[in-house]
Formats: C-alpha cells, sequence, structure tokens
C-alpha cells in the first residue's frame, strides 16, 4: 500500500511546527543558559513554543478523535434556525473555500459516499471543538512565566481560528444532508415503482 500524500495544508503544518520547535529551541537555550538573558529573547522562545503547542495538540486530538464513535445525525450536529442568517451576515460562502484543508481527500464525493463525507465533517467540526478547549490551556502557561494577558491573547487567536473551521463545517453539512435525503427519496420512489 502506498502512503497517501500530504496536503498543501499538511505540509504546511509540518513546516511551521519543525521552524517553531528549532526556533524556540534557540531562543529558549539562548535565555536559559544565560548567553542572552533579556525578556524579548524569553517571549519570542515562549511564542514559538506556544506555536508548537497549539499545532501538536490539534494534530494529537485529531487523531484520538479517529477512535470516536461519531454520527452525523447526532443532534449537536443539527443545523439551528439562526445559523444560516448567521452565515449569510458573515459571508461565509464568499470566504469558505480559501480555509486551509488538512486532509481535502477526506471531503472528496469522487472517493467517499455522501454518509462518509457528513460524518468526516462532523468530525472536523468535532476535532474543532475540543481546540478551542485545548486552546483555553495556554492560560496555564501564565502560572510558569506570567504575563497572563499574553497567553489570553494567543488563546483567542487560536480560538478564532478554530471557530473558522467549525462555522465552515456547519455551513456545508446541511447540504450534505440534503443530498443524501433527496437521493434516499429517489430511491424509495424507484423501489415503489419497481
Amino acid at each position: 500500500m502506498s502512503k497517501q500524500k500530504k496536503s498543501g495544508s499538511a505540509v504546511f503544518m509540518d513546516i511551521v511546527i519543525y521552524a517553531c520547535v528549532a526556533l524556540a529551541a534557540i531562543f529558549l537555550v539562548l535565555y536559559y543558559t544565560g548567553i542572552a538573558k533579556n525578556g524579548a529573547i524569553l517571549w519570542t522562545g515562549i511564542t514559538f513554543f506556544t506555536i508548537i503547542y497549539h499545532f501538536w495538540g490539534r494534530i494529537l486530538l485529531g487523531k484520538l478523535t479517529l477512535t470516536f464513535k461519531i454520527r452525523y445525525d447526532h443532534w449537536w450536529f443539527r443545523e439551528r434556525r439562526f445559523e444560516m442568517a448567521l452565515y449569510k451576515r458573515l459571508w461565509v460562502r464568499q470566504w469558505k473555500e480559501k480555509v486551509l484543508t488538512y486532509d481535502p481527500a477526506a471531503f472528496s464525493v469522487k472517493d467517499h459516499t455522501l454518509e462518509e463525507i457528513a460524518t468526516t465533517m462532523s468530525k472536523a467540526e468535532t476535532d474543532h471543538w475540543i481546540n478551542e478547549v485545548l486552546s483555553l490551556t495556554t492560560l496555564l502557561f501564565a502560572l510558569l512565566w506570567g504575563e497572563f494577558w499574553i497567553f489570553a491573547l494567543t488563546a483567542a487567536i487560536a480560538m478564532i481560528f478554530d471557530a473558522q473551521f467549525i462555522v465552515v463545517q456547519r455551513y456545508n453539512r446541511p447540504k450534505v444532508l440534503r443530498a443524501i435525503e433527496l437521493r434516499n427519496q429517489k430511491a424509495a420512489r424507484q423501489a415503489r415503482i419497481s
């Protein structure tokens, strides 16, 4: 079995992670060994460390949620009355195609059934809701390094970042569910005719 080629988004994430690991190590070593003991060096290292934490946490939790039994018809994933009006105000239709997708092949209609795609969308939404909580855990770093406001700011930025993915999944999934329903109705009509 051949190894699946990584998407551009996945490659980008890997590059960012490796670059941040190297930069965090350099700046934190410079600070903690006393070679360059100033606040700018420390906070640059902490910033790169926090970026690593966010990316690796998301990757690890994404792998963990593969073990979850996620059903796209669960009440949590149902469309709410206010959503389409909200998404219209947010102009989701105009920007949703520009959002990075870690594994675009998972959403391919050519390779997956509509039910599989709806499940993948629900899993992706679940991952990003968990990431919202993960973002808040960076506030605990303030216990080690102080400067609560910096960690609050990075947590807020990470939460806004993940919110866009939740919105896109919730915007697109009802369309997939309607396609499933139409297909099932058509099959039921044909079965009655036969």
